[in-house]
């Protein structure tokens, strides 16, 4: 029996293993992808594929015709995923517990419309509701859908399931932007979220896209202490 192909992810652990240990110093230039691909018994697209990925982490810098060398000063990146809150809220230990405040189609706001790149902007399915956690204010979610990109949202029941966790599961997306800040409640945000008028609240402000067909923008805004932890 031939011996299994061997994978890109094979090769990846391998060059990262060199780069860890210093085999391959910061700086150095590394062996080419042809030579490479004869070393490890593979094709040259699998090891191509490889770097880019540690290229695309930080570890490895490429130039056409300088080749691919060890970063001098690796880029370490936070992985952050579009939470679905209610999972979330249930992994801290908390019960869910979730309110549609408003549905309607609108024009929407030149703040969104600049996010989404939308000039003279269609109508949008604006939607604001409220995340709890054991009956307390959890978020507050003010969201801007474009029905152009999700027609199935639309018949969707939305009293009962939350955009945000419908779009997470179902709507695949390309890319994105991710906007963390701090901001004080107005009154109408404070009345929902049971905190004071100008209290510091967190906002996260997020748009997302599917190729050049922007999907929704969406602000939640978390009461006061609320924290945020990712990996490194």
């Amino acid at each position: 029996m031939p011996p299994a192909p061997v994978g890109w992810q094979s090769v990846h652990a391998e060059v990262l293993r060199r780069i860890r240990s210093r085999e391959w110093l910061p700086g150095a230039l590394i062996p080419n992808e042809t030579d490479l691909a004869a070393e490890f018994g593979c094709a040259r697209a699998t090891v191509s594929r490889a770097l880019r990925e540690l290229a695309d982490a930080g570890l490895l810098t490429r130039r056409r015709k300088a080749g691919t060398h060890v970063a001098l000063n690796p880029v370490r990146k936070a992985t952050l995923q579009i939470p679905v809150i209610h999972e979330e809220i249930e992994a801290r230990g908390g019960t869910y517990g979730y309110a549609l405040i408003g549905r309607e189609t609108a024009q929407p706001p030149l703040q969104v419309r600049s996010a989404l790149g939308l000039a003279a902007a269609d109508p949008l399915l604006h939607l604001r509701a409220l995340h709890l956690s054991d009956g307390a204010p959890y978020a507050y979610e003010d969201r801007w859908v474009n029905p152009q990109a999700v027609p199935a949202l639309l018949d969707v029941d939305l009293e009962r399931v939350s955009a945000n966790a419908w779009l997470v599961r179902n709507v695949p997306y390309t890319r994105g932007q991710l906007i963390l800040s701090a901001a004080t409640a107005d009154a109408d945000t404070a009345e929902i979220l049971r905190c004071a008028p100008g209290d510091a609240l967190f906002l996260a402000e997020r748009t997302t896209w599917t190729g050049d067909r922007p999907i929704t923008w969406v602000r939640q805004s978390y009461p006061p202490g609320h924290r945020l932890a990712t990996e490194l």
